[in-house]
Formats: C-alpha cells, structure tokens, sequence
C-alpha cells in the first residue's frame, strides 16, 4: 500500500468495510483526516489499575489479572447471548457480563492475562462488571488502563473501533501538515497540529488533552479572525459615496425633532455620519437594547443619503416588521423633498400610494423613491437600483455569521446604479452583545452601543407568579386592563404537546382554555411556528389593530411588531427560556408611556426561580446579556447551528483573552502577508474553513 496521509481515502484501509464506509460517508468523513478530526466528546479516567479487592459499587476502575473461567452461550430465559468471565488477581476475584457480543469468546480464553475497565456493580453473587471496555495485558493500552476517549456515536459505530483505528493511524502516518505558522506557534507555546491530534485522542493526561483543545480553539479563532479581517480589509480600501453634507443636514434634522434623542443615539448618529462623509463604505454594527431607539439612528442615516440625491435601502426580517418600519419613516420623513416605498412580497407602496410589483421596481430603478423599505427578499428578487448608496438591515438579534455575510456580499455585488461604488452597510441587532461575543462575532464591524432608554420610556415591572393564587391575581389584572382597551401578550415554549414536554403547555390547547374557560368575554388570537407566513401576518395585523385583546404566541413573536397599546405579557414555563430571549420577549410591551407588566411563570418551582430574579432586578439587556451567558455560554446565547462556529470555538467565545490574541495574531500575519500568498497551507485551510460555515 502507498504511504498514508491525511487525503487518503478511507476505503483504501483493510479495516473499513462497506458497510462502515456507507455510515461514515453520511456525515462527511471520507479521508483519513476526515476520520482524525472526528473527536472525542468526553473520556473515562481508567489510568489507575486497582486491586480486585480495593473496588467499591459504582466506582470507575480499571483491574488486571487472569481469566480464570470463561463461558458462552444464550441465556435461559430471554434467549440472549452471554459471554461471563471470572478474573482474578492476586488480592480476590470479580465477574464481567457482556451481552449479545459472540466476538469476546473468541478473543478470550481461561488463563489469559486481560485488564477491564469499566464501573463496578453489584447482584446477589457478589461484584460484577457489566459490558466493560478490555484487552489483553500484552498490548498497548487503546481501551483500558488510560484515559479514554469516548467518541460521537455514528450508526451504531463503536468508540472502541474508532479508538483502534485512530491508534493505528497514528502508527502508519508521519506527515501531518500544519496551517499554522512555526512562529505563531513558538510565541503562544501551542503544539503542533500532529501532536494535538495524538494529545486529544491518545492522551496521557488531563493536561495533554486541554492543551490539544486550546490548540483547536485557537486555530478556529484565528481563521474566523482572518477572514474578519480580511472583511475588513475589503470594505476599509473600497469606494463608497461620499455623502459630504450628512453632518449638516443630521444636525437639522435632529433640532426639528419634537424630542431630545439620548446620549448613545446622539453618539452613534456622530458614528455614522461620520463613516457616511468618508470616502469608503460604512460597515458598523448597530447593538441596542430592545426600545433603545436605533429606528431613529438608521433614520438619520437614510434621510442623509435621500437628501444627496441618493437611495438607501432598509431591510426588516419579516413583513410585518418591514411595514412598521416603513410606518414610522413615513411618518419622521412627511415633509421631506422625497418618496419612502414599501416593497414585500405582501406589500407594494409607492409613497401612501398601492403599487403594482412591476410599477415599484420600475420606480426604484429610475431613482423615484430614496428609501426603500422591504425584507431581505429585495436581495433575492432581481431589483435594479438606481443609485443606492446605504444598505440598514434590521436583524432583530438574528445575528448569524451566515447570515450577515450573505447579505454583505450580496450588497456589495448588488446592481445598484454605481458599479464602482459598495454600498454603506450598517446592520442593526435588538439583542445586546456581550463584549467577548461582539469582538469574536462582528470583528469586522465598528461598533455603536445604545445603552440608555429614550425619555418616556416606564420600566417593564417584571414578577414571578410562584403559585396557583398569583395566577388567579394575574388573570384578574388581564381583565382590568382589557377593561381600560389594552392589550396582552401570552408566551408559550412549544405548539404542541411532546412525549418530551409533557408539561409544556401547547399554545393552540393554551388558546383554547383561555377563550372557553378563562377570558369568553374577550376576543383570542394565535401565532405560532408551523402556521402558514400568510397566517401569522394577518394575526399580528389583527392584535396591532386591535381587533384581538390577547395573543397566544409561541417564539415567533421575538422578533416581533410595536404594539404600544400592549401592556401585559405572560411567560408560560419562563424557566425553559434563556434569560437574553425572556429580555427579548418583555420588549414587546412597555413600547408606549403606559405602564407595563411582565409575569413570569416558571414550569418548575425551586432554584429556576433564582434565574430569573436577575429579570425582575435588572431592566438592561446588556447586564441581562451578561449574566446569561454566563449561566448557559454562547452556544446557547447565539445558537450553535446559526452561529455557523464549530464547537471548540463557540465552547471557547467567553474566553476574551482568546479572541484578542487570535485577533493580534491574525492581524500581524494580514500585514506581512495581505493575501496569505507565503502562507499556502494557512490559505487553503481557511478556504476549508470558510466552506464549512458557510460564511460566504
């Protein structure tokens, strides 16, 4: 056979059958790197062999010592196939039971010398081991004896084959490449890529195996920092529009505003005019609290561009948000010299005027309207700018790297009526951001924070209703407040009843109860996830007008619509929710001078309830942000499958020091080597790395 490497297909290898292969190939592992690069998700510590007679029940151990009996054969009742063996070493004697497994008996046999690892139990004969790992003495040690890698289980694919296999690669191949520098890796003392591999699937130690996942953290780090950077790059020596009087034109517009906008509005209006005047394109991240005002920061910004004679486009995440906004901005911008158009699949306004879809893009085409508002559909749908110079998307914390990095290369490449020119990108987010998460997340972006509340704004009092009694409370306060014409959100986790979640309200049985036993008096309506975008549109319509007291919703209503008149919300099995999304939730009401109020109601009493006491001390999403990720991490504050990172890295997000040494690390090699041209290695992993998460 031909020397092995990591491109060396895994069909090749005697010990991989067909069978195997087919199960492999299903999630992406074809190669011999593909196969080393499948890790372990925990380890067993069976490093320390003990005495027979030192074990204790439900001790992990490892024993070594002579098969001194050995038996095969079905069992009489139920008809399975047990093999048991006696081991004894010097100090006594222990069984070990495996089930349905004929292979044993033919590998074993009396007087052999074997170790077993597993944990000890115990049945009216005395101690026991039941299905634990073994080998014989005489060889290395791959499953007992050691720590253990124990690996994601694929088809019923046994850790200890893939711990065979991996061991015996390990003896075959020599020539592991490695993307990272030598120098990179002197300065931060990290192991080369071969030698991590070794320590995190054959480690001796604990010590071995965390230093390999600080190896694999760093790498994921310092290839998302590159190609931030490498974003960065591309948008810091790009041309953009020039809008030279956005300062004076901003300042007037705020001293006819019939309210004094708030310090960190007025310091991200600064940010971006700033960015607008410059000669190359904006590209900043807008992170505000829910009701932090950032609809008046990108307002700001669209009417500058409108007002040199430029289009800029405002995209929402979903239709009835794109409407609000188009709403509101029609409103701010009444009396000014141009037209604000709706464009959504539901939508088509020209000004206050119905337009056809034909009509409309013909309209934005010829530079008619200055700002377009629509969904992120616009990108999709062929429509030809005539001069579009600023580009808001409003993601409503739907900040996946995915995502965002679609839509900045789709505007960037967008017919936009000026060829030689990328649009100005500002991207807003309703979730706030911690400060290790928006390095590692956004690097590419500068950054506004609006962390203060507008004036008028009453803080939402939030509470717990820890029992049968408070609901009852709770109900009754829902009917005095329907009784002064406002409105009340109820939150549920899930649509319908699971084996799962057998506790978990569903949201068409919760609406139902409550029209028929709770509330007959009042009128209900319904959101929820599987409901047709049709649906769940006309619904939201119907409690933003009024014609629905209260609205059953499941999540869907996060990323939500202004409802002022709304000033109830109920959370049901509030503890199921991350405190961020709860904060995410609250902010659908308190959207008006009334007072509004938010009753949490945890699905468990008890320590769940210690949680959620930060949501009824704190009003700021960002000390709210904070505390959350703390208590779950990123993966679960962001969402691991949006967040497109792989899991050592979003394991890793928290970890400040981390992303800023990746960042230095990744900046210092961008200058000496712009295109990574004397970094081939570096360059094609990061391809890889680009492919894989879909950044692109």
């Amino acid at each position: 056979m031909a020397q092995i490497t990591i491109e060396t297909p895994l069909g090749v290898l005697p010990a991989f059958k067909k069978t195997i292969l087919a199960k492999l190939e299903k999630r992406g592992i074809l190669t011999v790197g593909d196969l080393l690069h499948h890790l372990p998700r925990s380890y067993e510590d069976y490093s320390v062999i003990r005495p027979i007679s030192a074990l204790g029940v439900g001790e992990l151990a490892t024993v070594e010592g002579k098969v001194i009996r050995l038996s095969a054969g079905r069992t009489y009742r139920k008809q399975v196939f047990l093999t048991e063996a006696v081991i004894g070493d010097d100090t006594g004697e222990i069984r070990a039971l495996w089930f349905g497994n004929r292979f044993i008996a033919q590998t074993l046999s009396e007087g052999v010398r074997v170790r077993l690892s597993g944990r000890v139990s115990e049945d009216g004969k005395g101690f026991l081991f039941q299905t634990p790992d073994y080998e014989r003495s005489s060889r290395t040690a791959t499953h007992t004896a050691r720590l253990i890698p124990v690996y994601p289980e694929i088809g019923g694919i046994s850790s200890r084959f893939f711990r065979w296999q991996i061991m015996e690669l390990f003896a075959k191949i020599h020539d592991i490449p490695d993307s990272i520098p030598e120098d990179v890796l002197s300065r931060l003392h990290l192991p080369t890529f071969r030698t991590a591999l070794r320590y995190i699937h054959l480690p001796n130690n604990d010590e071995e195996w965390m230093l390999a996942r600080k190896r694999f953290a760093f790498d994921e780090m310092f290839l998302f920092q590159l190609k931030a950077l490498q974003s960065k790059a591309l948008y810091d020596t790009s041309t953009a529009v020039s809008i030279s009087d956005a300062q004076t034109s901003t300042e007037d517009f705020l001293k006819r505003l019939p309210f004094v906008p708030t310090d960190a509005q007025s310091r991200a209006i600064h940010d971006i005019v700033k960015d607008l005047v410059g000669p190359h394109p904006m590209n900043r991240l807008l992170n505000g609290d829910v009701g932090s005002g950032k609809t008046l920061v990108a307002a700001s910004a669209a009417r500058a561009v409108a007002l040199a004679g430029y289009q800029a486009a405002i995209l929402a995440p979903t239709e009835v948000l794109a409407r609000q906004h188009w709403e509101s901005l029609s409103r701010l911008f009444a009396d000014e010299p141009f037209t604000v158009a709706l464009l959504t699949r539901e939508y088509r306004f020209l000004g206050r005027d119905i337009a056809s879809k034909p009509a409309l893009g013909k309209a934005i085409e010829a530079g008619i309207p200055k700002v377009i508002v629509g969904t992120h559909a616009i990108l999709q749908e062929g429509i030809r700018f005539h001069d579009l110079a600023l580009v808001v998307v409003d993601e409503q914390h739907r900040f996946g790297v995915e995502q965002r990095a679609a839509l900045q290369a789709k505007t960037s490449g967008l017919d936009d009526g000026l060829p030689d020119r990328v649009p100005h990108f500002l991207t807003m987010t309703a979730t706030p951001i911690p400060r290790t998460l928006a390095l590692a997340f956004f690097g590419d972006l500068a950054l506004s924070v609006l962390d203060e509340m507008p004036q008028g704004r009453r803080p939402i009092e939030t509470k717990i209703a820890r029992n049968g009694a408070d609901r009852e409370l709770v109900y009754d306060f829902i009917r005095s407040e329907a009784g002064k014409g406002h409105q009340t959100f109820v939150i549920l986790p899930l649509v319908e009843e699971s084996e799962a979640l057998e506790d978990v309200k569903s949201a068409t049985a919760e609406a139902e109860h409550l029209r028929t036993d709770v509330f007959p008096d009042l009128r209900i309506g319904l959101v929820h996830g599987r409901m047709k975008a049709k649906e769940k549109e006309e619904e939201m319509r119907k409690f933003r007008d009024q014609e629905t007291d209260i609205l059953v919703a499941t999540a869907v209503v996060e990323v939500g619509v202004d409802i002022p008149n709304a000033t109830v919300m109920i959370i049901e099995n509030a503890d199921r929710f991350g405190l961020a999304q709860l904060h995410q939730f609250r902010g659908r009401i308190g959207r008006s001078e009334k007072k509004s109020f938010c009753f949490l109601f945890p699905g468990d009493a008890g320590m769940e309830n210690v949680r959620l006491e930060t949501l009824e001390k704190s009003a700021s999403g960002f000390e709210i942000a904070e505390a959350d990720l703390a208590l779950r991490g990123p993966g679960a504050f962001f969402g691991t499958r949006q967040s497109g990172l792989p899991d050592i890295a979003m394991e890793n997000l928290t970890n400040l020091r981390l992303v800023e040494i990746a960042r230095a690390e990744a900046g210092d090699l961008l200058a000496a080597d712009p295109t990574l041209g004397h970094n081939t290695l570096l360059l094609a992993e990061l391809r890889r790395f680009e492919e894989a998460i879909h950044l692109e």
